[in-house]
């Protein structure tokens, strides 16, 4: 039974009101509003009572007279037989079931009908809560309402005391255990109400509320109604004002040249930005992340706007003046670009390759090597011994296992591959597309160019400068020597040097000749940084204590201009006075059919024999080196010969300067002097060579004479040579020297775009860009994918 009783009295508040007075100040605050609500709720319970009511007369008396008439009509037979019609025990049906429905309809009539309804449907339970601690405090909160108004909220219906009753009279065991499962979740609720009447306190009822899953779901349900709008997570790309501040901003130093001072250029971005202001950081964080710049500072805002649009898009910002030198391992690092790979068993090929092992070797840099990748058709025209390779990586394995063979250690860098085409009219690999792009920009800090002048003759790309932070050149060749004795070779040379002078000079920081046999190019010193393999090395320590039973060798590539000419042309001068000399000839090349004949007609005593490793035993017993050639910058088989502890003959020529200091090494000038030298070998053991000798012939020292004379010991050891800060330094009025050099990169740039300019001046056809099959091999995307609109 649910009963409301009047308030027998009110209470004074004592000190529990205090607490009763904090704990429901908010319902305090708007008590008024709750009364007037309660009493439309009440009037509208009791409206709809009272239709329901009268429902369920007009129910009663419609039953009564549909009884009525069925009790005074006739059933004919044929109305009986059709189904839609009531028969007669419907009919007595619906007469037993008039009283009960008579006693329903009086239920649900009168005042008490709840309980009526609760008494014989309800199990039997009993439910009592007291509030009365929140009618006191409910009334202490509004003891300013006038006498009357409490008089009025006394005499209606009061929260006194609420209980619920349920009576079960009559029911039977069975049907008792089905109510009690079908008002389960009632038992559950009068649980919970108990112990929510055991609370001593209102403040206890507040903090159990606060605690509660009810609470929770509201305050969710607050929050989702109440949110702030949420901003759109695609970022807006950067409007015409902001690039127009970007611009001006960047525009600075120019800017001042023009008179327009510093503090008016900001006026200018801050003038710009004004109005977006305070949308900058909000447009910023799409997340609704407030900003982390608490300030008023425009231009930071405005570093933080494009950062945002930059990362939106995905872009990684690598390079510029904002990069970090430092990597992430903490070294720095140095790529070494160079013009042929083994197996071609050339200069350019193993000097670089021992570079870049020693450079890795001490650990304090990180080294990449960057060689050419030849198709299969090229490789057969290259390398010898019919070697071929059908992937990049088989390649890299071959490398790696010939130098471990010789240094004796397991060098720690990358080799990584660019597209090559081979040349047989200059029999040179000339690179494919844009070099440079194969080096990250992450790992663009140093760039060693070996060959810078054969690397950019058609160079068309990204300026070695702008990529790296400083870039070395090596030069190798005497490419000026070797066009002269070519047809129309005066011509040639006059363009070659030129244009030497012209990419060098763009595209380099510093130039290191290995003597002065190559031209005089800019920026340029003269320095060996050479050195010989370790292998070469060990056997002349051991070939000290044994003494050479072989007479004199010559070793090198089998082309007119690797000095076989001056060897033939000295031979046959000096026939009559080397009567009974003697020499082995190894090698293989394009001229070796014509050298061969040529000394076979003079009736030379040359015995001809297959290329070998200069390592190879069958040469360890030569005693004597000759090597006549004027076309070398720096002969590294020279070098292997003095350090295996052989005499060398070879000619006072510039490319052997850094020879002359070993007492192995005999020069000549004119054929009589050749033949002299030839004797003095002859008839006399070499020298021992000294720790100190040795030394300067090990890469140990040649890398030390490459990082004092490149300036790479300043640079790797000092961060703030070129940068502050790890930031690099932006030249905002370079010299005029620069502007010269970054105009020549700019022309040379424009002049290589152009095929038909590529192919009068003798570039491959098709080296503007990378091959279909380079794309397969070294799985690149297709050149009409990587630049879908090639332009100059």
């Amino acid at each position: 039974m649910i009963n409301f009783r009047p308030s027998e009295s009110r209470t004074s508040t004592t000190s529990s009101s205090v607490t009763a007075e904090k704990a429901f100040s908010f319902i305090s605050k708007g008590w008024r509003e709750v009364k007037d609500s309660t009493e439309a709720d009440l009037q509208l319970m009791k409206d709809r009572a009272t239709s329901f009511k009268n429902l369920a007369s007009s129910f009663d008396r419609e039953f009564e007279n549909f009884l009525t008439s069925a009790s005074r009509s006739t059933f004919p037979v044929a109305a009986i037989a059709n189904s839609s019609s009531p028969t007669p025990a419907e009919i007595d049906f619906v007469k037993n079931l008039q009283p009960k429905l008579s006693e329903f309809r009086r239920a649900y009539s009168s005042p008490d009908f709840s309980k009526k309804v609760l008494e014989k449907w309800s199990p039997r339970a009993k439910i009592r809560i007291d509030l009365s601690a929140i009618k006191n405090a409910i009334v202490s909160e509004v003891e300013e309402i006038d006498e009357r108004e409490r008089y009025r909220r006394r005499s209606r219906t009061r929260v006194g005391d609420f209980s619920w009753e349920w009576k079960g009279e009559g029911i039977g065991d069975a049907e008792e255990g089905q109510l009690s499962r079908n008002w389960e979740p009632i038992r559950a609720l009068k649980t919970r109400l108990r112990e929510l009447e055991q609370k001593s306190s209102s403040s206890e009822i507040i903090e159990s509320l606060k605690n509660s899953e009810l609470v929770e779901k509201v305050k969710s349900t607050l929050k989702a109604i109440c949110k702030e709008p949420e901003y759109s997570k695609e970022v807006q790309p950067l409007d015409f004002q902001e690039l127009l501040a970007c611009l001006v901003r960047q525009s600075g130093p120019f800017l001042d040249h023009l008179g327009v001072k510093k503090d008016i250029s900001d006026k200018i971005v801050e003038s710009l930005c004004s109005k977006k202001k305070n949308q900058l950081s909000l447009r910023s964080f799409p997340t609704g992340e407030s900003s982390i710049l608490e300030g008023d500072n425009i231009n930071d805002e405005l570093d933080l706007r494009i950062a945002s649009v930059l990362q939106s898009t995905g872009h990684h910002y690598e390079g510029g003046p904002w990069d970090d030198v430092s990597k992430q391992d903490g070294k720095r690092h140095v790529a070494i670009v160079t013009t042929a790979s083994l197996p071609w068993m050339t200069g350019t090929a193993v000097n670089p390759l021992f570079r870049a092992a020693f450079l890795a070797k001490s650990q304090k840099q990180s080294v990449t090597l960057l060689v050419p990748w030849l198709t299969q058709t090229d490789q057969e025209l290259v390398y010898p011994n019919n070697i071929t390779f059908t992937s990049p990586e088989e390649q890299e394995v071959y490398i790696r296992n010939w130098l471990k063979e010789r240094v004796g250690f397991n060098a720690d860098f990358k080799i990584s591959f660019y597209p090559g085409k081979f040349q047989k009219e200059r029999r040179s690999i000339i690179p494919a597309g844009d070099t440079s792009k194969f080096i990250s920009s992450k790992d663009a800090d140093i760039a060693i160019l070996e060959e810078p002048e054969h690397l950019n003759w058609y160079h068309h790309g990204k300026r070695w400068t702008d990529k790296f932070n400083h870039v070395v050149g090596v030069v190798h060749t005497n490419y000026l020597e070797y066009i002269k004795r070519e047809k129309n070779g005066a011509l040639q040379s006059f363009f070659v040097k030129h244009i030497n002078n012209w990419v060098t000079r763009a595209y380099c920081d510093k130039v290191l000749r290995l003597s002065a046999a190559t031209q005089d190019l800019p920026k340029s010193v003269v320095c060996n940084v050479h050195g010989v393999n370790p292998k070469f090395l060990e056997i002349g320590e051991r070939m000290s204590a044994e003494k050479f039973s072989k007479g004199a060798y010559f070793l090198g590539k089998m082309v007119w201009a690797k000095g076989y000419r001056e060897l033939i042309d000295l031979l046959s001068k000096q026939k009559n006075d080397l009567n009974g000399f003697k020499i082995d000839v190894y090698g293989n090349g394009e001229d070796a059919n014509e050298v061969q004949t040529a000394a076979k007609k003079l009736e030379l005593n040359v015995n001809f024999m297959k290329g070998r490793d200069h390592a190879d035993d069958s040469l360890h017993s030569y005693k004597i080196f000759v090597n006549p050639s004027v076309s070398d910058v720096l002969c590294t088989a020279t070098a292997e010969a003095l350090a295996m502890g052989k005499f060398v003959i070879c000619a006072d020529h510039p490319s052997n300067e850094f020879f002359r200091s070993f007492p192995n090494c005999l020069t000549y000038k004119t054929p009589e002097e050749f033949v002299n030298k030839i004797r003095e070998a002859m008839c006399s053991e070499p020298h021992p060579l000294t720790p100190e000798q040795r030394y300067n012939l090990s890469w140990e020292a040649a890398t030390q004479r490459f990082m004092e004379f490149s300036d790479l010991d300043k640079i790797l050891n000092n961060n703030n040579l070129e940068m502050e800060g790890g930031v690099r330094k932006s030249k905002s009025v370079p010299n005029l020297t620069s502007v010269v050099d970054g105009g020549l990169a700019f022309a040379h740039y424009c002049l290589t775009g152009n095929e038909f300019l590529r192919r009068c001046t003798g570039a491959v056809p098709g080296t503007r860009d990378y091959s279909m099959q380079h794309c397969k091999d070294l799985r690149l995307l297709a050149p009409h994918v990587e630049n879908p609109i090639y332009g100059w």
